[in-house]
């Protein structure tokens, strides 16, 4: 699904990924793990195409369709709801029974009673949540998450070990993580960078 090889990714001067190789097979499960700074949202963002590697060899066997991406950026509209966020989503995506998808991943987010708010009244959990929905909505094949527990408090932090359980192995997600135990269970590759 995922390979590369001697993968670099400069800004100007500034060096931030150099000589990364990754091997993620289809439905394999890759942690990324390093200090703050080390690369591992640049590494996502190229892997995600919404950066361009400056050198090296980059193969990903999913088209931005069958792609799901949680930044630190959430991606969701804050002067829409939770419900009309998805909705917008579901018809670019064109998910199929896109209304009866949104209502059961609001609910196993815990966001059910909240769909009709505004985000911007949203927690900043509560909009993880919505990210995290969001990302989902259209059962991509590959989905990469950046610091996906960011924010999320215990009950968020459950729901998120259940959905990463329920996906293990039947897609292909990269992960980076600063809490890669939380992960080693289902882990089959780990991305450490320095």
């Amino acid at each position: 699904m995922i390979r590369a090889r001697d993968l670099e990714k400069r800004y100007g001067r500034r060096r931030v990924l150099a000589g990364v190789d990754i091997a993620v097979p289809a439905r394999g499960f890759a942690v990324v793990t390093g200090p703050n700074g080390s690369g591992k949202t640049t590494l996502l963002r190229v892997l995600a195409g919404l950066a361009a590697p400056t050198r090296g060899i980059l193969e990903v066997d999913a088209d931005r369709a069958q792609l799901g991406y949680v930044g630190h950026e959430p991606l969701v509209y804050r002067e829409l709801t939770a419900l009309e966020n998805l909705d917008l989503y579901g018809r670019l995506y064109r998910v199929p029974e896109r209304r009866e998808r949104i209502g059961m991943l609001l609910e196993r987010f815990g966001l059910w009673e909240a769909r009709n708010g505004r985000v911007s009244t949203y927690s900043r959990g509560m909009t993880q949540r919505l990210a995290l929905c969001r990302a989902l909505l259209h059962e991509p094949e590959l989905i990469l998450l950046d610091e996906p527990y960011s924010a999320l408090d215990e009950e968020g932090t459950d729901l998120l070990d259940r959905e990463l359980e329920i996906l293990a192995g039947a897609r292909t997600l990269v992960v980076a993580t600063h809490d890669p135990q939380r992960l080693a269970r289902l882990t089959t590759a780990r991305i450490a960078l320095a």
